[in-house]
């Protein structure tokens, strides 16, 4: 049931050339398309569109509850594709929450940290398949996003991966975060060198953060096209 006056969210919207992975770590979005697909999602459920040739669609933000606020987090990322899948047909998945693999670790003095692994790999954990079409297809793109959650105090070692790759953390709840005795504050990012380990632990309170990396495409980016 929804209970609002009005539905706030993104009306149709159209897209073409790259891909949305739209992670909800709070509330819920209702979604359709010009594909005539629909779904509702959230609380950690996972959207991917390849936009491909070309789609057009809404994300509007339903206000489920009247006794209490209806809060939204979400994250929406932007993956090019490469100039050879500019125009494939366009795809819609959903990846549940149940369905995304978690990698807990425990560290020497008990504390923990929780990775869910939405593309990429860890320690024998495997993102589900992301869309053939997709740059994160291909192994050797060497593409991982990561929603990093840490108690106060927790250490982990993020473990290296291939050079080339441009691998970057984005802070964006918590206290702040000691990389190698560089602090990181809350809504900051850093690039790391990706064949190089890093220990990182969370100081003043739980932490959470994106990690994002992957393999230049290496091609001019276009923002517009207009024809003549």
């Amino acid at each position: 049931m929804y209970h609002g006056g009005t539905v706030p969210g993104f009306p149709v919207d159209p897209h073409s050339g790259f891909e949305t992975i739209t992670i909800v770590r709070c509330g819920f979005v209702d979604h359709s398309d010009s594909m005539g697909a629909t779904a509702r999602y959230g609380e950690g459920d996972v959207q991917w569109l390849t936009a491909g040739r070309g789609i057009a669609h809404s994300e509007m933000f339903p206000l489920l509850r009247r006794d209490r606020g209806n809060p939204l987090e979400f994250f929406q990322i932007w993956l090019n594709l490469p100039a050879e899948r500019k125009l494939v047909a366009p795809r819609f998945s959903m990846l549940w929450k149940q369905d995304i693999p978690r990698h807990a670790h425990v560290d020497a003095n008990g504390r923990l940290t929780q990775i869910d692994i939405i593309a990429g790999k860890l320690a024998g954990a495997k993102a589900p398949a992301p869309p053939p079409d997709s740059w994160a297809a291909r192994p050797e793109n060497d593409v991982a996003i990561w929603v990093v959650r840490m108690e106060a105090d927790a250490t982990f070692k993020l473990p290296p991966t291939q050079p080339g790759t441009n691998r970057t953390l984005y802070l964006h709840a918590g206290g702040s975060l000691l990389i190698g005795g560089w602090h990181l504050p809350r809504h900051h990012r850093i690039t790391l060198h990706p064949d190089m380990s890093a220990t990182l632990r969370a100081t003043g309170s739980a932490v959470s953060f994106l990690l994002l990396q992957g393999r230049p495409i290496a091609e001019p980016i276009v923002q517009q096209v207009r024809s003549s």
